[in-house]
């Protein structure tokens, strides 16, 4: 083949290659004003006021997942009508949780080359009060009862806890003093009443008391997870029970859910929800037959709320906290909610 030969077949492969590249660019965007369109069928969303204050009536303000305009940001409905039209704030969010009128948004930072992630603090209103870089792609986020901790874990290495290889932060941030802890692992470790001391330790799913001194939170090491409960002021971390995952504290503060690895189950969908007494440390599983891969939230004492997959990435259900009754939807195309009075 001639030299003039060779080069008018490498002007045709990337020629080829080229509307190769241009079409997968095409698709992309696509697909991306898609979901900036509202889809058919799906919950009615309109900008309005939404807040985080102490109110008379009982709300929930979540991420919206529905195709439109309104997309990922914080919405609000009613509780008592979660089926009714969602007011949408503007204000986007990755994972979200709020309480005594403090949120936690975890958000993205697009850029024209890759992402950065950071956690804003938000005041009752949505209002920023102050921000901070992540390390890496936000999972987990909780807010104490009365709104003065916030905590956030990131991946930053590997993204999914059904992963062998993946590695988490946990940072706590005081919003009274300013002082952030930006990772649990400079705490002290008491595993089995000795001290615990390995480069793989690992710690996500912070959930608060409300004395703003101790919480909760999954501790894993050699391959097992645990739940620890933390002392902010001794800077301390004790293991209580093993095979815990992301907890949540009950409000009365006598249990909490979490997801537990079952054998037999698949490595991709490993979890099954249950409620540990934490007086007597016995067990309840919960009547979620579903692999769930979320930090549960305590609607009330009895009913606990998480997200599984659905056809616009999470909806919501509940289930009673007892074992008891089945499974039930409360929310289409929602994710990370904060039910709020």
């Amino acid at each position: 083949m001639t030299l003039r030969n060779k080069l008018l077949v490498l002007l045709a492969a990337l020629a080829v290659l080229g509307g190769v590249a241009a079409a997968s660019l095409l698709h992309a965007a696509d697909r991306a004003a898609e979901k900036d369109r509202p889809q058919a069928g799906g919950p009615a969303v309109e900008s309005g006021h939404v807040s985080l204050a102490a109110g008379a009536d009982r709300r929930i303000v979540f991420r919206n997942m529905a195709w439109g305009p309104h997309r990922d940001e914080l919405v609000t409905v009613p509780a008592g009508a979660p089926g009714g039209p969602r007011t949408a704030s503007g204000v986007k969010c990755l994972r979200f949780f709020a309480a005594g009128g403090t949120g936690i948004c975890l958000q993205a930072v697009r850029g024209a080359v890759e992402d950065t992630y950071r956690a804003v603090v938000l005041d009752a209103s949505l209002k920023e009060r102050a921000h901070y870089p992540l390390p890496g792609i936000p999972t987990r986020a909780r807010v104490s009862p009365s709104g003065r901790l916030v905590a956030w874990t990131v991946f930053v290495g590997g993204d999914s806890y059904a992963s062998a290889n993946f590695s988490t932060r946990t940072a706590v941030l005081d919003t009274a003093t300013g002082r952030l802890t930006q990772s649990l692992e400079e705490f002290r470790v008491i595993k089995d009443g000795k001290d615990h001391h390995a480069a793989d330790t690992n710690f996500w799913g912070v959930t608060f008391s409300r004395d703003d001194r101790h919480f909760y939170a999954t501790m894993a090491t050699a391959g097992q997870t645990y739940l620890v409960r933390g002392d902010l002021t001794t800077r301390t971390v004790t293991t209580l029970h093993q095979n815990v995952e992301c907890p949540s504290l009950s409000p009365d503060e006598t249990r909490v859910v979490y997801k537990k690895r079952v054998a037999g189950a698949s490595t991709d969908a490993p979890w099954h929800e249950y409620v540990l007494d934490l007086a007597t440390l016995r067990e309840t599983a919960l009547a979620e037959s579903r692999s769930v891969d979320d930090q549960a939230v305590w609607l009330d004492a009895r009913t606990v709320s998480y997200s599984l997959p659905g056809d616009y990435g999470a909806d919501l259900y509940t289930v009673p906290a007892d074992g008891s009754g089945a499974p039930r939807r409360l929310l289409t195309a929602a994710l990370a909610p904060a039910f709020l009075q």
